[in-house]
């Protein structure tokens, strides 16, 4: 499919892609290795398998083409085979990836992550985001001798690990008396917080929160929580997984100059290559080292986690965002596209039915019913009229390697979306355009 061309949703198909989502489903549990990815997550039978990519688009098995969103799950910023990052790899990869000792590469790593993340004195890298969250989890844990988790409870996601899934829907398997030492506070409300410290007084090891989402920090809301966290004596963590090199080239921390004492970073990281890391103040970071006195905390230790390539391609994506200034060029791609997007969304009438928000460098949607209520039959007609259009989207989080032509496209295909989700509105039904089940939430407790 040449993105110029919008087929006729109701006659797109992809056959190639349902044949191999069935494989895939055969032998891989949920079909994906991420839940995200998962073809629940799209309009039945229209879940495209991925052959390639390059820039902003990706082609599926079928040959269609795609300007895609959110690529990689927002780690692929930069675009898909981005040229500086690629030349970065086949170098290191030619060298050796794993040894028995540390690379070289290991140090020049952590000091280009360290001069571009200045708030953090410390670093060390794992393979996932996961990893990460669990080990600032750990080493909190034993630098305060507290067994409670506080996260928030606004934020979708911080680990596959038990401390954080057991708080899900999708809770199977995980001892109650795990969920029991987490707790939860609200987003934006310091006073909540603060109750939520007094009543676990003395038990609460850290609060652990993405500093920033689809909305912006109330004004003081950060450093207030450093403040709590300073008089109550936990750990302060920012998962900086989204908001790292997308808020800026130091995360969260570094737009809002609230220093965290620790964080996690990954994702845009590595431009999908695998690497995460875990960084923050040295007298914590030291614990799960060798200089120290003290009980040893086993923080990290993984055997891929310092794969010179990975590395490498970390190096390269800093040094990239830095000398061309991705981060602007991300919010600036992301402004045109919300205002085009609106733009469309209310000359179809539908303006306060398709809302975007976020940041600009990581726009997501909402798609509501006729009583403005959130509506996965509604985001299903969406989804599959950009799918016929061409515009691969769960989200609206660009990458650098956009154009104007792409941010045109998408705008037109979803105005033609916005037309047929009027029809819908005014029928008081979707469900004709739907043509199968509507997409599902990833956290539910029944497949």
């Amino acid at each position: 499919m040449n993105t110029e061309h919008t087929a006729d949703a109701d006659e797109f198909a992809l056959p190639l892609s349902r044949q191999a989502n069935e494989r895939l489903h055969d032998l891989i549990p949920g079909g994906a290795h991420t839940y995200a990815k998962g073809d629940d997550q799209y309009p039945q039978d229209l879940a495209p398998v991925i052959s390639h990519g390059r820039g902003a688009h990706v082609w599926d098995i079928e040959g269609n083409r795609y300007i895609e969103y959110g690529s990689g799950l927002r780690s692929v910023s930069l675009g898909h085979a981005h040229p500086r990052v690629t030349e970065a790899v086949r170098r290191e990869i030619g060298r050796g990836s794993n040894f028995v000792r540390p690379s070289i590469v290991e140090v020049e790593a952590a000091e280009r992550f360290l001069a571009t993340v200045p708030t953090a004195e410390m670093v060390k890298f794992a393979k996932n985001g996961s990893d990460a969250t669990t080990a600032a989890v750990r080493l909190a844990r034993a630098a305060t001798g507290r067994q409670r988790v506080a996260l928030c409870a606004d934020h979708p996601f911080f680990s596959v690990d038990d401390w954080f899934i057991g708080t899900t829907p999708m809770s199977a398997g995980i001892p109650a008396s795990t969920n029991e030492l987490t707790v939860a506070f609200p987003y934006g409300d310091l006073a909540a917080t603060e109750e939520l410290l007094d009543r676990h007084e003395g038990e609460i090891a850290c609060l652990i929160l993405e500093a920033a989402t689809h909305t912006e920090p109330p004004p003081g809301y950060l450093a207030g929580l450093r403040d709590l966290a300073d008089r109550h004596g936990c750990v302060l963590i920012f998962d900086e997984m989204i908001t790292g090199f997308r808020w800026s080239e130091a995360g969260a921390q570094g737009l809002y100059g609230v220093v965290p004492d620790l964080s996690t970073f990954g994702k845009a990281l590595g431009n999908g290559f695998a690497v995460s890391a875990l960084a923050g103040r040295r007298d914590l970071m030291e614990r799960g080292g060798l200089r120290h006195t003290g009980e040893r905390v086993f923080l990290l230790s993984t055997t891929h986690g310092a794969e010179t390539h990975s590395l490498a391609a970390a190096m390269a994506v800093q040094t990239t965002y830095v000398e061309e200034g991705v981060t602007a060029r991300l919010h600036a791609l992301g402004e045109r596209l919300a205002a085009g997007v609106r733009e469309a969304a209310a000359g179809m009438g539908v303006g306060e039915h398709v809302v975007v928000r976020g940041r600009a460098s990581n726009l997501v949607f909402a798609t509501l019913d006729g009583d403005g209520r959130p509506s996965q039959q509604y985001r299903t007609l969406f989804l599959r009229r950009l799918l016929a259009g061409g515009v691969l989207a769960p989200s609206f989080v660009v990458s650098s390697a956009l154009d104007e032509s792409d941010i045109e496209h998408t705008v037109d295909v979803v105005a033609q979306a916005c037309a047929v989700y009027r029809k819908a509105l005014d029928a008081g039904d979707p469900t004709p355009w739907l043509a199968g089940r509507p997409v599902k939430p990833v956290f539910r407790r029944l497949a």
